[in-house]
């Protein structure tokens, strides 16, 4: 296992599931990390944690869908550790509902928060990380993205798609060996996130689907380990990450 030591990483969705799983992680390994979401109570009790257990952690409130708090992100980054290493696109949201219901207000909160958050997320970083010299980009993306999309879920899979398509933009033009780009695309995970499903019947059904052949966050935190541990000349641009009943 290599080690993360003097790695600074930024976490956007960082107060439950994946996010927090990743920077208790990370932490674990040596990192620094700055937790970022919308309930600073939830990330400062995550990193008054993992400051007991010896780790080094700051916070930072975070709207995802507003680029100056992605921005204000960076900065507490290299205002305190003096740079950022990785950034961590991990917030999400999956308000699906099936096309014929017209929910327009949902589909734009996902486009807002999982394809727009992941942009405002690259509008900050890159700047710093080209005047730094390095830098890496990891997004955690979806089998949505990958497989297109089942019933309910056109829009949320559309988001995730884009922010795979946007990856890959983004990878192609980074010839210069400065930023790194790793996309993460986890299938059913044991989160929260059919909590913010507005149809109570899919919400129950995402539930029981996540309970039954769901993967702990964990296992998505080790695959973002993976990624950032390698060194700057092995390049890992994606990993699925799905239970084997999926695959």
């Amino acid at each position: 296992m290599l080690s993360l030591h003097g790695k600074v990483v930024a976490i956007t969705g960082a107060s439950g599931g994946i996010g927090e799983a990743t920077a208790r992680l990370l932490a674990q390994r040596g990192a620094t990390v700055v937790l970022s979401a919308r309930r600073s109570e939830r990330v400062e009790a995550i990193a008054q944690d993992i400051r007991e257990e010896g780790g080094r952690a700051a916070t930072c409130v975070v709207d995802v869908t507003k680029a100056e708090d992605l921005k204000r992100l960076v900065a507490t980054a290299t205002d305190q550790y003096g740079r950022i290493d990785v950034l961590v696109n991990n917030a999400g949201i999956a308000p699906i509902s099936p096309l014929a219901d017209c929910d327009t207000e949902g589909w734009s909160a996902m486009i807002d928060v999982n394809l727009r958050g992941v942009l405002n997320g690259i509008a900050a970083a890159l700047p710093v990380f080209r005047e730094q010299g390095s830098g890496h980009l990891v997004s955690i993306v979806s089998v949505a993205g990958l497989n297109g999309a089942s019933a309910t879920m056109a829009v949320y899979a559309a988001t995730k798609n884009a922010v795979r398509t946007v990856h890959e933009g983004l990878r192609t033009e980074s010839t210069d060996g400065v930023v790194r780009t790793t996309a993460i695309s986890p299938g059913y995970i044991r989160t929260d996130l059919a909590d913010s499903m507005t149809d109570p019947r899919l919400r129950e059904l995402t539930r029981k689907s996540m309970d039954t052949v769901g993967i702990p966050p964990a296992a998505v935190a080790r695959a973002v380990a993976f990624a950032i541990e390698q060194p700057g000349d092995v390049e890992i641009g994606e990993i699925n990450v799905r239970p084997t009943a999926q695959a």
